[in-house]
């Protein structure tokens, strides 16, 4: 992430805008050339971000709907911890390791590597699920989704710079975590296990907008062109992450 004006020291050869300056004819194709690269940024991070997706709800739609397929994945469960573990260590490389999400083609194979596994998660904890719940959820996060979407790219509110409203809830999502970690053996506290799922799914609507305007690039901050894997990764967990809340939130288990 960076700031999209930064201040340089005197020792620092000028940048192109500078070197530019008083130059219309090469500001202007600066400006184009800018405006190009990050176009087909957008583009790729978008058409990664549908495959994955596709990939996912193909697996959601297979673990809910075919029941030998379900009734095989509830009672294996050590599959469910191998894809966690999966996710986990990928995550951990894409997100950590920046030199190895920038080279070809380790990035890729590690992003199907971790869309696959966090199917598979999404998936095993869907056919828990009634079927109408889950497409129902399916369906609200599809449309969050495109609103938030449409949002950032209309909306002049920058809401790369609300990095403490983000803090914020993401402490009250902790404490919410840690009251039902104590609450829970003794009992279930249906009103807890709810204010939990809608401040996670209000949390990341507001990640989900802060990562477009990232990918965007003309609020405050920006994150770079050659961070496709890694503007991708953030993306599409928003996403999921948002539709396990809004399972947790409206879902009902299954019969």
């Amino acid at each position: 992430m960076k700031k999209s004006k930064q201040v340089g020291n005197e020792n620092e050869p000028p940048s192109y805008q500078e070197a530019t300056a008083g130059y219309p004819e090469m500001e202007a194709q600066f400006a184009w050339d800018d405006k190009t690269i990050r176009r087909t940024f957008i583009r790729k991070v978008y058409a990664i971000l549908m495959l994955q997706l596709s990939v996912t709800v193909g697996i959601v739609c297979l673990f809910t709907f075919c029941a030998p397929v379900r009734f095989y994945i509830q009672t294996n469960p050590s599959l469910y911890m191998a894809s966690y573990i999966m996710f986990f260590a990928t995550y951990i490389a894409l997100s950590c390791c920046g030199d190895l999400r920038r080279q070809f083609p380790w990035n890729i194979t590690l992003l199907v590597l971790f869309t696959l596994s966090m199917a598979f998660m999404m998936g095993f904890v869907s056919s828990f699920y009634n079927t109408k719940s889950v497409m129902l959820c399916l369906g609200i996060t599809a449309l969050v989704c495109l609103s938030v979407t449409v949002f950032s790219f209309q909306s002049k509110i920058d809401v790369t710079s609300c990095q403490g409203v983000l803090f914020s809830l993401c402490m009250a999502m902790l404490l919410c975590a840690i009251t039902i970690s104590i609450v829970v053996p003794f009992g279930y506290v249906p009103w807890l296990h709810a204010i939990y799922a809608v401040i996670g799914a209000i949390l990341f609507t507001l990640f989900l907008a802060f990562d477009t305007q990232l990918l965007l690039g003309n609020k405050r901050y920006a994150i770079s062109p050659e961070e496709y894997v890694f503007a991708t990764l953030s993306l599409y967990l928003d996403i999921i992450y948002l539709f396990s809340f809004l399972l947790q939130l409206s879902g009902s288990g299954r019969d």
